[in-house]
């Protein structure tokens, strides 16, 4: 009986221990930031609808947490969300406010992360209506969303947005109002995180503003890469597209995704790049 009895509470205790260690363990958010290359562009062999498949491939075979796509037109966010299994998306066309145009889309995986609320603006001087901003050669949004990490039962702001890739103006005005929108609105200090294409270098000034109040993952990941982004198809090199976080406790990995999916080198002319994030 007493053999019996100590075996029983033995059990107890290792599953009080497991239950302890899984509770005390740190949730891992694994973010990609991708740019799909808008579904209009006449690239040739490598327009979308030659390429489709790769994109939905990629995204189930690195099955983030949450990720930030780019210039996707309604079709595009639509064929992601009915062929990548366990994800939603917000976002709305930066022509209209509605579906006309290219989506600043924030996905994500609805078993990990609950959606509280969320919202866009356009990246001009009249950030609540659909705008073009200081020398911009087109119309430029950020998608914010408030999400709740379901594992950890943590909190946290994301936002994705796209820089224009012709005005230096609108870069740096469109990313201090970032900067400013995301200071107002996070009150409550949550983690945040920031995805998009900035169409500007890691050294680019118009960067300075958002490193004093924010990280680069690919500049603080304990393993980082060190590769370029932008592809141009085979024909262009730079590292524009960039992962920002605060309030996380450490970046362990950076990686720009160059993996082939559906036998294609390039998925996009951009290749999708990965931080994953610690709590």
């Amino acid at each position: 009986m007493k053999v019996i009895k100590s075996i029983f509470l033995l059990s107890i205790l290792l599953i009080g221990m497991s239950l302890s260690a899984k509770a005390t363990k740190p949730a891992q958010l694994t973010v990609i930031s991708y740019n799909i290359r808008y579904g209009e562009a006449q690239d040739g062999l490598n327009s979308w609808k030659y390429r489709y498949p790769a994109s939905a491939m990629m995204i189930q075979d690195q099955a983030p947490d949450i990720f930030g796509l780019q210039e996707a037109y309604d079709y595009q966010k639509n064929y992601l969300e009915e062929y990548t299994h366990g994800y939603k998306s917000v976002g709305v066309g930066r022509e209209d406010g509605k579906k006309d145009g290219e989506i600043m889309a924030i996905f994500y995986k609805t078993k990990r992360i609950k959606l509280i609320k969320w919202g866009t603006y356009w990246l001009s001087e009249t950030p609540e209506k659909p705008s073009l901003g200081w020398d911009a050669a087109c119309r430029r949004t950020a998608t914010w969303a408030l999400m709740k990490d379901k594992q950890s039962n943590r909190k946290f702001y994301y936002v994705n947005t796209h820089l224009d890739h012709v005005g230096k103006n609108a870069q740096r005005n469109g990313l201090a109002l970032i900067v400013e929108r995301i200071a107002k609105m996070n009150k409550e200090n949550y983690p945040i995180v920031l995805t998009g294409d900035f169409n500007v270098s890691p050294d680019n000034p118009v960067l300075d503003g958002l490193n004093k109040c924010m990280q680069s993952a690919r500049a603080t990941a304990v393993q980082t890469d060190n590769s370029f982004t932008y592809n141009g198809w085979g024909k262009e090199f730079a590292v524009i597209d960039h992962i920002y976080y605060n309030g996380f406790s450490s970046c362990p990995v950076f990686e720009v995704i160059k993996k082939p999916y559906a036998e294609r080198v390039y998925i996009s002319d951009h290749f999708p790049v990965k931080a994953i994030l610690v709590f």
